[in-house]
């Protein structure tokens, strides 16, 4: 098993697996507002998530063609450049497809725990 997951990587096979938690609220903030090019501290700040965890996540993002990348160009003076992030068209669709499947899994989750009423089904 370990060989063929190795193999994988090494081809350049993609894994259709759900992203996690983490990558899930960074998609979220991002398409809040998806024309808007946002910088990883911002997001850190705005899904409370740390910066080991933030960076990784949008590069894996950015590699699947989710994100596009860009390079501040006004930087203010005594600042380094900040790199900035947006979702691509497929990342919207992609995150708008995620948002729904969790709205419904909370819907889902909602109805199995509301108690049923005698006399009804």
């Amino acid at each position: 098993m370990t060989a063929e997951l190795y193999l994988d990587r090494l081809i350049g096979v993609q894994r259709d697996r759900r992203p996690s938690k983490q990558t899930l609220s960074v998609l979220l903030a991002l398409a809040e507002d998806p024309a808007q090019w946002r910088h990883g501290y911002d997001l850190c700040q705005q899904t409370g998530l740390k910066a080991g965890s933030m960076y990784p996540i949008l590069i894996r993002l950015a590699d699947r063609g989710w994100l596009e990348t860009s390079w501040e160009t006004t930087i203010p003076a005594g600042r380094a450049p900040r790199h900035l992030y947006r979702l691509t068209h497929t990342g919207l669709d992609l995150a708008k497809e995620l948002a729904a499947n969790r709205a419904r899994a909370a819907r889902m989750r909602h109805a199995r725990l509301r108690p049923r009423l005698e006399g009804t089904s």
